[in-house]
């Protein structure tokens, strides 16, 4: 194999996983267990792992994956697979295996094979809305959907569907014009929601991992490891997150030694509820020869004890040194990890997400996935840095792949840190700690650098910046880049929470994009507030002025850090409040949005944000028909009913991915 081709251009997967006919079983929807089914029962132990920069299964071959083509016989299939398995190592007996293993792998292929391809339909008797860039509401009552899955027409509420005249019927043939109706009942039908900024893996191993996002003390917090450690006696590693000491009332960073009683042996890492700091028992640091005269990196800062031994808490570059221990997952564990996340996403109506951050592993588990028809959300990815961003793409963004499913188009950089572990980079010293004025982690000149290699090649840059600091140094760099790359680059500032008044008026310049977060406002408010003092709180999460002044919004909630909740995003742009109605009349309420700028943000304006709106974002015609059921009329509920809101359905390029009432159902004829 040549390695020197870039990741895409190596293993492309040309099955689609359209919608169905009707009448066709629905396609089986791959879920942890049934992985579980692949990855052990199916793939016996002694089969040796692949070697190489990706992964191969015996159902993933290096032309594009096992073809699972209409009628394609067991026996046929596992010729195939055979035909790959050996030519990727494996030796006779290992590929004959025994029937058992055979059995379970036909049947799990059988579960993921591709369905027929999806006919012309209409999804109908709806209530349907959908949002435009300039704040109006498109409302109809019915979705005309392609055999490709694709918006034909939006039917308005004074019409009614088109139909054949008994002349157009005998010239079809008798044919209908659709072949198969859906009766949604009057309930609402919108775009599927599109998360502008989120770590897909990340949000699946928090799942399946010790999770303190909710706990309300250190005890608590305690407690759950205790009882987590009780429960995984057989784990060395205790690994988690979500721990948030503003949220305990502690007053500081917790400690190795608060962990002390509740170890129990095992070696203890858990990251913070922003991902920007770490905490470690003893037994972690001693594994990762961590020490008393182990320096701090640039860009990160190791918390010290009385003394001088490190604390516990490893902030932001200085993760890496006790994260360089904890063993890494398997593939199989990755994919596990995805199908959680993506059962999430799809369950609170997200049909598309900007995966922020993407590593090597991460996007070879997503081809993976979308091999054996297991990608159902669009993902919208993002490297973790330029090295990887070339090795996946090579000379520039990858081509959509599986159905517009999945495409590598930007370079996320990472440029400081966050306000609640205090490395977010500020231009003055922090309110509630004089000597601190956060981390910066590169340089004008390195961070134009690294901007310059990943532009000339045509990479989307997305910049993390949190600071104010940290945000003028990327809307000065892209001033100085713009002179030299012209056209559509569509800058990006991802979170851009605290600005400098004099630096808004920069977003307008270039079109530049503030991916922002609403529930990070509603989240970290009390403690935004300690930390910047009331004299820089004009430039805190100011949606509004970003857009008064030229710039571009595109929403997301930064899962796992919040929750991946839409309804509570929407419902925390427009009201500057949290799900408690706090504080009376909104904070800062003069930045709020309107809530149809705030639904903008969550569909055609992430699309916008990953070039993506020829592809979906607001249904018209000509897009993927990705959208979602719900009950209720979201832009007459107040903002408790918001956000209160269950998604019935979920669609993705026509085709039924999610149904709350379990299964996923044929359209009838």
């Amino acid at each position: 194999m040549n390695n020197s081709r870039p990741i895409h251009t190596r293993h492309l997967g040309h099955n689609r996983h359209p919608g169905l006919k009707p009448g066709s079983k629905a396609p089986q929807a791959l879920t942890p267990k049934m992985l579980e089914t692949l990855t052990t029962t199916v793939m016996p132990a002694e089969v040796p792992a692949s070697t190489g920069p990706h992964i191969q299964h015996p159902w993933s071959s290096r032309t594009g994956g096992c073809r699972h083509e209409a009628g394609m016989t067991d026996g046929r299939r596992r010729r195939v697979i055979v035909k790959t398995a050996r030519a990727d190592g494996w030796t006779p007996d290992q590929v004959r295996g025994d029937g058992r293993w055979w059995k379970a792998l036909a049947l799990a292929l059988t579960a993921l094979t591709a369905t027929p391809a999806l006919a012309d339909g209409i999804v109908d008797n709806v209530n349907g809305l959908a949002p435009t860039a300039d704040g109006r509401v498109i409302r109809f009552k019915a979705v005309l959907i392609d055999a490709a899955g694709k918006v034909t027409r939006l039917v308005p509420p004074n019409e009614d569907p088109p139909k054949l005249s008994r002349k157009q019927l005998k010239k079809n043939a008798g044919k209908p014009l659709y072949d198969w109706r859906i009766d949604m009942g009057g309930k609402t039908l919108l775009p599927g929601f599109i998360d502008a900024h989120g770590h897909v893996t990340a949000l699946g191993f928090g799942a399946l991992s010790l999770d303190l996002s909710t706990a309300k003390s250190l005890d608590e917090a305690k407690s759950r490891i205790a009882a987590y450690i009780a429960a995984n006696p057989e784990r060395h590693w205790i690994t988690g997150r979500g721990w948030n000491q503003e949220a305990w009332g502690l007053g500081r960073f917790p400690t190795a030694a608060d962990l002390a009683d509740v170890s129990g042996g095992h070696a203890i890492w858990l990251e913070r509820a922003d991902g920007h700091a770490g905490w470690a028992n003893s037994i972690a640091m001693r594994e990762a020869n961590v020490t008393a005269s182990t320096a701090s990196p640039a860009g990160g800062r190791i918390e010290k004890a009385p003394g001088g031994a490190p604390a516990g808490v490893f902030v932001d570059a200085a993760k890496a040194l006790v994260e360089r221990a904890v063993p890494q997952p398997l593939p199989k564990e990755r994919d596990a990890a995805f199908l959680q996340a993506q059962q999430a996403l799809l369950s609170n109506g997200i049909t598309a997400v900007a995966d922020m951050g993407t590593t090597l592993d991460e996007w070879m588990s997503y081809r993976r996935m979308a091999d054996i028809g297991g990608l159902r959300v669009r993902i919208m990815s993002y490297a973790a840095g330029v090295e990887t961003a070339s090795r996946i793409g090579g000379k520039g963004p990858t081509p959509w792949l599986y159905d517009d499913r999945l495409r590598m188009g930007g370079v996320k950089i990472y440029l400081d840190g966050a306000l609640g572990s205090r490395g977010a980079s500020l231009k003055a010293p922090y309110a509630d700690a004089p000597g601190e004025r956060g981390l910066s982690f590169l340089s004008d000149t390195q961070l134009q650098n690294q901007m310059s290699r990943a532009a000339m090649d045509n990479f989307q840059l997305a910049v993390h910046a949190i600071g104010d600091k940290a945000n003028s140094q990327v809307l000065d760099a892209i001033q100085v880049l713009s002179e030299t790359y012209t056209g559509d680059r569509r800058w990006r500032i991802e979170h851009a929470q605290v600005i400098d008044p004099a630096d808004l008026k920069s977003f307008g310049k270039f079109g530049t994009i503030a991916s922002m977060q609403p529930t990070h406002q509603t989240g970290d408010r009390t403690m935004a507030e300690a930390r910047l003092g009331p004299q820089r709180l004009a430039g805190a999460y100011a949606w509004k002025s970003v857009l008064a002044n030229g710039g571009k919004l595109a929403f997301g909630s930064d899962f796992p850090v919040e929750r991946p909740d839409p309804w509570a995003g929407w419902a925390a742009a427009f009201t500057r409040q949290d799900a408690q109605g706090q504080p009376p009349g909104g904070w800062r309420p003069e930045e709020a949005v309107t809530r149809e700028q705030a639904w903008w943000a969550f569909t055609g304006g992430a699309a916008y944000a990953g070039f993506a709106e020829g592809k979906f974002g607001n249904l018209a015609p000509g897009q993927k028909a990705d959208f979602i059921i719900v009950t209720g009329d979201p832009l007459a509920a107040d903002p408790a009913t918001l956000r209160s809101m269950k998604v019935e359905q979920t669609w993705i390029g026509g085709e039924k991915v999610f149904d709350r009432n379990g299964g996923v159902k044929t359209p009838a004829k």
